[in-house]
C-alpha cells in the first residue's frame, strides 16, 4: 500500500479548512488528496493530476467516498495552468509531490525497481510517452548515457557502466532490470555504498525517461500563477537535483515579491516515519504563501 509521505506535515503547511479548493499535481492513490478533502468539507474540492491513467483509476476507486468533491484528470502536472482553466477551478493551495509512488515499485512490472526482474520500460505514462528505459540503454551513444548517469544521478561511475552497456548490447539487447543490474555490478568497483549500487542509474533513466527535471521546471511558474492570492504551496522533492530546482525557483519568486517562504530549511521525516515508511527517508518538504 502506498503511504501519502509527510502527510502530517503537509496538512500542516498547506493549512486546509472549511470549503477550500486544492490542486493535488501527482495525485496517485489519493493518500494526501483524502487527508485534505477530511479537512475541506463540506463544499472543498480537490483536483487530482496524474500522468499514469492506472494511477487515475485507483484514486477514483479509494476515494469514491469523496466523488462529489474531487476531480480527477489523466495528464501532465505541466498542464495545470489548461486544466485548472478548463475546470474553472479557483486553488486556495497546491502540493506537489515528486515521490514514485510504491505501486509502480512494486506493481506497475514496468522496470522501475531493480529488485525485480521485469521489462525496461519506467514510463509513468504509457499512453503518449514513447521513450523507454529499453530505448536509451540499446539506441543511446556512450556519451549521451554518460552524461544522463552524471547529471540525473550523480553517478560516480557513470563511465564506467556507459561503457559497460555499450560492450554488453553487442552481444545481446539489454532488455531486463536483471540484466542492466548485472552489467552495473560488472562496471563498479566492490560494493561498500551505503544504498544499492545499482539505485543511481536506475534513478538517471527514469528521470530521463519521464523528462522529470524538465517538468518540474516548467511547472513551477504556472503553479504560483494559478495560486489565489494567500494561497499555499508544498513541494516535495526525493533528491538533490529536484530540491535544488525548487528552492532556486522559490528564492526567484521572493525576490520578486510573490512568494513568501514558509520553511526556512527543508522539512524532512520523523525517525517515527522513516520507520514505518523507510522509502521516506530522502523526502524534503518546502512550502511557500502567495503574497500577491
Amino acid at each position: 500500500m502506498h503511504i501519502p509521505v509527510l502527510k502530517k506535515e503537509v496538512l500542516e503547511y498547506l493549512n486546509p479548512k472549511e470549503n477550500e479548493n486544492f490542486v493535488d499535481c501527482t495525485v496517485g492513490h489519493g493518500g494526501h488528496a483524502k487527508a485534505i478533502l477530511e479537512k475541506t468539507g463540506p463544499a472543498g474540492k480537490v483536483l487530482g493530476i496524474d500522468s499514469d491513467l492506472k494511477q487515475i483509476e485507483i484514486c477514483q476507486s479509494q476515494l469514491k467516498e469523496f466523488k462529489k468533491r474531487i476531480i480527477l484528470a489523466s495528464s501532465s502536472y505541466t498542464k495545470i495552468k489548461e486544466i485548472v482553466g478548463k475546470n474553472k477551478f479557483k486553488a486556495d493551495g497546491v502540493l506537489l509531490d515528486l515521490g514514485m509512488s510504491s505501486w509502480h515499485l512494486e506493481n506497475s512490472e514496468r522496470g522501475f525497481s531493480f529488485l525485480k526482474d521485469e521489462p525496461l520500460d519506467m514510463r509513468y505514462d504509457t499512453e503518449t510517452n514513447n521513450l523507454t528505459a529499453e530505448e536509451v540503454i540499446n539506441n543511446w551513444g556512450q556519451k549521451e548515457i554518460e552524461i544522463i548517469l552524471k547529471e540525473y544521478g550523480e553517478e560516480r561511475f557513470a563511465k564506467e557502466i556507459s561503457q559497460k552497456v555499450i560492450e554488453e548490447r553487442k552481444r545481446k539487447p539489454i532488455k531486463t532490470t536483471f540484466q542492466l543490474v548485472e552489467i552495473i555490478k560488472k562496471a563498479v568497483p566492490s560494493q561498500h555504498e551505503r544504498i544499492h549500487f545499482a539505485t543511481k542509474t536506475f534513478q538517471a533513466l527514469r528521470v530521463a525517461v519521464n523528462g522529470e527535471l524538465d517538468n518540474l521546471k516548467e511547472v513551477l511558474p504556472q503553479i504560483a500563477d494559478v495560486l489565489e492570492k494567500n494561497g499555499r504551496i508544498a513541494i516535495i522533492s526525493f533528491h538533490s537535483l529536484e530540491d535544488r530546482i525548487v528552492k532556486s525557483f522559490l528564492k526567484e519568486k521572493v525576490k520578486e515579491g510573490e512568494l513568501k517562504i514558509l520553511t526556512k530549511k527543508p522539512i524532512t521525516p520523523s525517525f517515527e516515519e522513516i520507520k514505518t515508511n523507510p522509502r521516506s527517508r530522502s523526502a524534503k518538504l518546502r512550502a511557500a504563501i502567495k503574497i500577491k
